[in-house]
């Protein structure tokens, strides 16, 4: 039986993007997945965005995503319009598709318009294209992430985040144990195979 991993993410995160196109072709564990709202959970822990307040680390950072954008072939666009970006509709939407079940193809719409296509995530007829385009109803599961259980849920969740000792994304916990970051994978795999 295969074993199981919590993923706490958000949208916003690059890595987040460059790590869920892996997760399945190299774990082979199923996943329950955590919504959460970065920014503010960073807020609750006390942690900040150092790559948007470090000059040098973005720099970094756009190019160490471009290797491992090689390293997995998949495609990428950097997106100016996340750091500006209200993520919370994208994130409360993603509740609506986990109780829909249609997760799986809504995420992989939203990180491929996000971070593969580069879109105005502000735009909400945009992100709405993407996910008919991913063959779903674009407008009618944004017009239900409006529902006040879904931004209750997206806090509780962003909470439970904190409580589990979750600071960024992607992290991924199996039992007791946080693996943070695309570049943990490995030790992630380790683990799963004990």
């Amino acid at each position: 039986m295969p074993q199981q991993v919590d993923f706490f993410f958000d949208f916003v995160s690059p890595y987040t993007y460059l790590a869920q196109t892996q997760l399945k072709t190299r774990t082979g564990a199923t996943f329950r997945l955590w919504p959460m709202h970065l920014l503010n959970l960073m807020k609750r822990v006390g942690n900040s965005p150092t790559t948007v307040l470090c000059a040098n680390k973005m720099k970094y950072a756009s190019a160490d995503i471009g290797r491992w954008v090689s390293r997995y072939s998949v495609p990428f666009q950097f997106n100016p319009h996340v750091f500006a970006a209200d993520q919370s509709l994208a994130l409360r939407a993603a509740l609506v598709a986990q109780d829909q079940g249609v997760e799986e193809a809504y995420n992989r719409a939203v990180f491929s318009a996000f971070w593969g296509e580069g879109i105005d995530v502000n735009d909400c007829a945009r992100l709405a294209e993407a996910l008919n385009a991913g063959g779903l109803e674009g407008s009618t599961l944004l017009g239900a992430a409006d529902e006040t259980r879904y931004g209750e849920r997206l806090a509780e969740n962003t909470e439970t985040a904190a409580e589990r000792g979750v600071f960024g994304s992607p992290t991924f916990i199996v039992g007791d144990d946080v693996f943070f970051g695309n570049d943990r994978l490995e030790f992630l795999e380790e683990r799963l195979l004990r």
